[in-house]
């Protein structure tokens, strides 16, 4: 039975409030998790939002992961320093990024990249760059499948796209690329069954583009929410990223889903303005602030309301305030924890209740060299 205060530290006397701890023996448990999911671990493109950190890549290179998705040109590079095999940049490139992606492909040779295209004029834009810098640029045909974000609609559109890519002498036609983070069912047989209606106008696209000569040698699907449903398929490639460090809100939305929390918030009391109401000292700057309240599950702070947050503060009602002093030290969950990552310099690791060791946060600005 797991120990109901794994993620307390012995000794916080010298640990800065707030801090986001980290505990590798989670994680190393949620990469088998992944890894069991698929039928060859060779299916796994693990997206590095969520944590932006080498040490978490390593982890897991060492368990067989060689290809990995990411959203910015710094998790990029941050990948290339790593050694990884392939690179999906899943973000249209537009401006400045065009020609950085260049020299990400120059300054990492050992690493292929990859990016994405979803209309006609940035097929151009890209072959035109390709050709000028005398490079063959990778790319992936992104698809709108229902999400509204980014991709083309998989119509008679998307086929000719697709054609215009394989044509060019600049490109290279990776596959298909596909997220559908909109599609968020409580209940694994619900989601199964909404996720695989999706994925028919894929299948569809695949099948219309293959009758006129094309080929799509790959596909790339889903992200965290739709990964043991995608996991089954077989044939496709799957991009989980919430799932090495998990947060409260996909851990309430996805019971059927066995990863561990392996990020937890330190934070204490800086202030007692009334009996009953605390001031934590976790405000906007500390953690994702976009969600409804409450914006972390407390790991020991039982019944308690989340009532306000500023740019420092986090307000919290509670029944009986004589039970805590100002000083005191609380835990909790991101609810949404990828964000929240990208607001510290550093992870405090935790082994064995003892702060053990300290990981950067490499790729959490704009860019890192490039």
């Amino acid at each position: 039975m797991e120990n109901e205060y794994w993620y307390k530290v012995s000794d916080t006397s010298n640990l800065i409030s707030p801090s986001l701890l980290i505990y590798p023996d989670r994680i190393e448990k949620n990469i088998k998790e992944m890894i069991s999911l698929v039928d060859d671990v060779k299916r796994l493109r693990p997206h590095i939002k969520t944590h932006k950190t080498a040490e978490i890549i390593k982890m897991q290179m060492q368990h067989g992961i060689r290809k990995f998705k990411c959203a910015t040109i710094a998790e990029a590079e941050l990948l290339g320093s790593c050694g990884v095999d392939e690179v999906l940049l899943a973000m249209p490139l537009v401006g400045a990024n065009m020609k950085r992606f260049i020299t990400l492909m120059e300054t990492f040779p050992q690493s292929e990249f990859s990016t994405l295209i979803d209309n006609p004029k940035m097929l151009q834009q890209i072959a035109t760059l390709a050709e000028g810098e005398k490079v063959i640029i990778s790319v992936w045909m992104d698809i709108n499948s229902g999400m509204n974000r980014t991709g083309i609609v998989p119509d008679e559109n998307a086929v000719t796209l697709f054609h215009q890519i394989e044509e060019n002498p600049n490109l290279e036609a990776k596959g298909l690329h596909i997220y559908d983070g909109h599609i968020r069912e409580t209940e694994f047989n619900e989601q199964k069954k909404v996720v695989d209606a999706a994925f028919v106008a894929v299948e569809k696209l695949k099948k219309a583009i293959e009758d006129k000569g094309g080929k799509v040698t790959d596909i790339v699907v889903g992200g965290s929410p739709s990964f043991p449903v995608h996991a089954q398929r077989g044939t496709v490639n799957v991009a989980p990223g919430t799932t090495l460090l998990w947060d409260a809100r996909y851990g309430e939305l996805f019971p059927y889903m066995h990863f561990k929390m392996a990020a937890v918030l330190f934070t204490r009391i800086i202030s007692k303005p009334t009996q009953n109401i605390l001031c934590f000292d976790i405000g906007h700057k500390s953690i994702a602030p976009e969600m409804n309240f409450p914006r972390v599950q407390f790991l020991n702070l039982p019944d308690s309301e989340q009532i306000s947050q500023s740019e420092e503060h986090l307000v919290v009602k509670v029944k009986d305030g004589s039970l805590y002093e100002v000083g005191d030290s609380f835990y909790a969950l991101p609810m949404h924890v990828c964000p929240t990552v990208a607001k510290y310099e550093t992870l405090q690791v935790v082994e064995n209740g003892s702060i053990a060791d300290e990981w950067k946060v490499a790729a959490r600005n704009q860019k890192i060299t490039i």
